[in-house]
């Protein structure tokens, strides 16, 4: 009854759609905040993702196409007013979204979410932990049938749990996320994205050479092939630079590798049978685990704010409300 109360859709829904316009021209959200230009992508593939849904015979999968059809039909901005030489900035204020796990939009607004919570993080660990370092790391494993996922994933989450338990394990925390791809064949790759914190002295005693690094993976996974491990330190810039794109040997840019999608939306739309087996073998395992003292930072169960992104100031109680709604037919925001 809770979880039926929770998906139901707020009245802001309901607010009736006006053109405003701009020199004869539709206002549009990705034209007034080209910052947000996103919105208009990630709806559109909820759309997709939304018709994968809706032709599957399983009731279960039928729900959650009706919850991604009305999610973040209507978004609520704030603007603060303009200043002298400073363009006026888009906070987003209030939406409904559906917390399907694999609705674009929300898989979108989750990462975010995640980014902001390290984003804020950060700064008081590195305070506490003066010199500390990070490493990247990727897990692989073989790419396994997509009906076996669910066993792949949970021998993967036990070799973990060794991985982390054996004497020369290095991390102080960490930040682990699991991707899944499609392959060629059909078959499914699951890998870890890892963050891991480690001390100042281990690049002096205790360091673990690539080659190191799998075959402690391998003897966790207890199987008989070396598999694909990818370890590389990542530079201790604790701010997101919006002005270039961050790289995986970047702090910022490892969070965002880190903490994105964990299934493609092109993968949810190639194959619809393969996606919605995909759904039902992830169902109720879990996309981010943290660990060590990263648990001190970050809180893992607490409620997510999709709201929230990495670095954004709250507008001030003047600000100017704006509403803008999903036009499908221009699969863009449109100012209502």
């Amino acid at each position: 009854m809770t979880t039926r109360a929770r998906c139901e859709p707020r009245t802001l829904l309901t607010v009736p759609i006006e053109c405003d316009r701009v020199n004869d021209q539709p206002e549009y959200l990705s034209i007034l905040s080209p910052k947000d230009k996103p919105w208009d992508r990630h709806r559109g593939e909820a759309d997709d993702v939304r018709e994968v849904y809706a032709g599957s015979p399983i009731r279960r999968h039928n729900r959650y196409a009706e919850r991604v059809t009305n999610c973040s039909q209507i978004l609520e901005f704030a603007r603060d007013p303009p200043k002298k030489n400073t363009p006026s900035k888009l906070k987003l204020k209030n939406a409904w979204f559906c917390r399907v796990r694999h609705c674009p939009v929300c898989q979108w607004r989750r990462s975010l979410c995640w980014q902001a919570k390290v984003y804020q993080a950060l700064p008081r660990l590195v305070k506490d932990f003066p010199n500390t370092r990070f490493l990247f790391m990727t897990l692989t494993i073989r790419n396994c049938k997509v009906t076996e996922l669910r066993t792949t994933l949970d021998l993967m989450r036990k070799a973990w749990e060794r991985l982390t338990k054996l004497r020369c394990w290095p991390g102080m925390g960490w930040v682990r996320s699991v991707e899944i791809t499609r392959g060629k064949d059909g078959s499914a790759h699951p890998h870890y994205h890892c963050l891991l914190m480690v001390r100042p002295m281990y690049f002096q005693s205790g360091y673990l050479h690539q080659r190191e690094w799998s075959l402690l993976w391998q003897q966790c996974l207890r199987i008989d092939y070396a598999p694909v491990v990818d370890i590389r330190v990542v530079v201790p810039d604790h701010k997101p630079d919006r002005r270039k794109t961050p790289g995986p040997c970047d702090i910022w840019g490892a969070v965002v590798e880190i903490l994105k999608y964990s299934v493609k939306p092109s993968d949810m739309v190639k194959d619809h049978k393969w996606f919605l087996t995909l759904v039902d073998q992830v169902w109720k395992t879990k996309a981010v685990v943290i660990g060590g003292v990263f648990k001190r930072y970050l809180r893992e169960r607490e409620q997510e704010d999709l709201m929230s992104e990495p670095g954004e100031e709250t507008p001030i109680s003047e600000a100017e409300r704006l509403f803008f709604g999903w036009k499908q037919e221009v699969r863009k925001y449109r100012r209502v």
